[in-house]
């Protein structure tokens, strides 16, 4: 099996882009929807760029934290953060907003594995011991959650 270093998924959401933007910007609500993440520890209110969270997470037995920092936080259009463990990086998880025509919005979930370089073996090991997901399995499994946090963030925001 081919290892994928990243994942989109899409979906129509009734409501706006600023108000699809706030929610997904006040990344302490990421746990209403996120089929793994559990809690966010950050500041309340929309993220800014250059601002830093902590997430709870977890995948049946298995829980981690990962710490992030908001990388683009363009208002009303795309909202991204890059994840680090134990100060490596794991990945970037970002958001796209476009409007569709109808007044809704078309969400775009994006993923891209950063578990590159020389200390990407301990990473990739991190991610396997603490997710029980091996690196090659990444993609799909977010893949997955990705489908469901997308639905559940439509569900939501519904009108």
């Amino acid at each position: 099996m081919d290892r994928e270093w990243s994942v989109e998924e899409s979906i129509s959401v009734a409501a706006a882009p600023a108000a699809v933007y706030r929610a997904v910007s006040e990344v302490r609500r990421m746990g209403e929807w996120s089929p793994e993440c559990r809690a966010v520890w950050a500041r309340r209110g929309p993220l800014r760029r250059g601002e830093r969270f902590v997430g709870f997470n977890r995948r049946g037995l298995y829980v981690w934290f990962t710490t992030s920092r908001v990388t683009v936080a363009d208002q009303d259009r795309e909202f991204a953060f890059r994840v680090d463990s134990f100060g490596l990086p794991i990945a970037e998880w970002g958001y796209r907003f476009e409007p569709d025509g109808d007044g809704g919005t078309t969400v775009t979930e994006y993923w891209r594995d950063l578990r590159t370089g020389r200390g990407a073996p301990f990473a990739e090991l991190l991610g396997k011991v603490f997710t029980g997901v091996a690196p090659e399995r990444r993609a799909q499994a977010n893949r997955i959650g990705m489908r469901a946090t997308l639905d559940r963030l439509r569900q939501a925001l519904a009108v």
